[in-house]
């Protein structure tokens, strides 16, 4: 069985960062043929790893440390006033957790969203076969959460099940119901979720501060970020650390 110690890992040539115009970018992955459990899954969560598809990633660039990986403990978790505000808003929202099916409805919405949000990112154009690899296809202990409005589908937040918690992947959503700001909505919920649980985090992956895209994330205070092979919490981000090395494979 893999784990830590026996785990390989690889370092992809530099690329074009997809987040910062100009930046050159490096990926260190996980052996892609290793069968991953959810331990091991948990621990490399916790070493600052996210998933996607059957890749487990995270940056490794020579010359910058703009990603930052985010963790909510959800037991400090203080909603603000405007999500208190979407909270109470959307009180009709009905929830269903799924098994990571195909279904055409959910792919139809997921479609949407990536034409009429992403167009310029590494999703798009969506095909049915990209949506299989990146959110269904997957050795993960993976749920679909299922956000409806009067019988409406208006969005799908694609979570795993970690032994500390849970890890935000994806949300898709309407693009047309920008008013029920579901992607916030989706967050809360796991927040919830996790609560329920009795689990400590929800992982939300990283966070750039440079990236507009990715401001969202560090509106759910107190957090917790990850750097120099440490979490911190969210008060000390902003202190002066030392350079982040960069080592060939991830420190255990």
């Amino acid at each position: 069985m893999t784990n830590l110690q026996t785990l390989a890992f690889f370092a992809t040539p530099e690329h074009d960062c997809s987040y910062l115009p100009g930046q050159k970018a490096t990926t260190m992955f996980a052996d892609p043929k290793a069968k991953i459990n959810n331990a091991v899954y948990s621990q490399l969560s916790e070493l600052g790893f996210r998933r996607s598809g059957d890749h487990y990633y995270r940056p490794h660039c020579s010359n910058c440390n703009a990603c930052t990986p985010i963790r909510v403990p959800v037991s400090d978790f203080k909603p603000s006033r405007s999500q208190k505000r979407i909270l109470k808003k959307n009180h009709a929202i009905k929830s269903q957790v799924m098994t990571p099916d195909f279904h055409e409805d959910h792919y139809l919405l997921y479609e949407k969203y990536i034409n009429e949000r992403h167009a310029d990112g590494d999703m798009y154009p969506p095909s049915r076969d990209q949506y299989r690899s990146f959110l269904i296809d997957s050795q993960a202990n993976t749920q679909f959460v299922e956000f409806s409005l009067d019988g409406n589908l208006c969005g799908i937040a694609v979570t795993d099940q970690l032994e500390d918690g849970l890890s935000a992947i994806y949300t898709f959503f309407d693009p047309e119901r920008t008013d029920l700001s579901i992607g916030t909505y989706a967050i809360l919920w796991q927040i919830n979720e996790t609560i329920r649980r009795q689990q400590k985090y929800l992982y939300l992956g990283y966070f750039i501060k440079q990236c507009r895209k990715m401001t969202y994330k560090n509106q759910f205070k107190p957090f917790e970020a990850r750097t120099n092979d440490v979490w911190i919490s969210n008060s000390q981000l902003d202190k002066p650390t030392s350079p982040i090395q960069k080592d060939s494979k991830p420190n255990f």
